[in-house]
């Protein structure tokens, strides 16, 4: 290697107050975990009510002005809908979410693959309707079903939830299938 010029060589004070770079902190502590984007993204997923931005900064372990700037680019995405101006409060789309979630579907499967998973859930569906005896899983009364065929609560609950779980699948594999939110990304669930 060439020696550098002189005027670019540190004298002995230069050298004298150089940086102890053992003593800096490590990379991998200055970076956390994944991008800065995805953990606002992983804290909008988490908002079940109208949250201030001080609320998502903090799930999100990034600072409040990290938090203004993101809700505003993920609101002009359609992500999150702010609810109120001051305090500023936000909550997530979702009207997007599903729609990105017809998607994926549509992007990963093919209409073969995605009728298969129809059946499958569609045949889940009318065994939970068999089974309990009433058409949606709302209509049923988890303390009540669980007295009369002496099953724990949790069993039951347990059971209705996955119902829901199945009718909510069935939604997205039929808008996958039929196109019906072709187009739908900006728009925003009503408030």
């Amino acid at each position: 290697m060439k020696e550098p010029r002189d005027e670019l060589k540190a004298d002995s004070v230069e050298r004298r107050d150089a940086p102890d770079f053992d003593a800096l902190t490590p990379p991998e502590d200055v970076v956390r975990g994944g991008r800065t984007r995805d953990n606002f993204f992983d804290a909008i997923l988490t908002l079940g009510s109208p949250t201030t931005v001080e609320e998502v900064a903090e799930r999100a372990g990034h600072g409040v002005d990290a938090a203004r700037e993101y809700l505003k680019w993920f609101e002009r995405m359609g992500v999150v809908t702010r609810v109120t101006e001051s305090p500023a409060t936000y909550e997530r789309n979702e009207a997007y979410l599903q729609w990105r979630r017809v998607q994926r579907l549509q992007a990963e499967y093919s209409q073969d693959e995605l009728l298969e998973f129809l059946q499958a859930a569609a045949e889940r569906d009318d065994a939970y309707t068999t089974t309990f005896d009433v058409e949606a899983p709302e209509d049923v009364s988890i303390a009540a079903y669980a007295r009369e065929h002496d099953e724990p609560v949790e069993d039951v609950w347990e059971d209705v939830s996955r119902w829901m779980t199945t009718q909510r699948r069935i939604t997205l594999l039929e808008r996958a299938l039929t196109g019906a939110d072709d187009g739908l990304a900006g728009q925003q669930s009503p408030a």
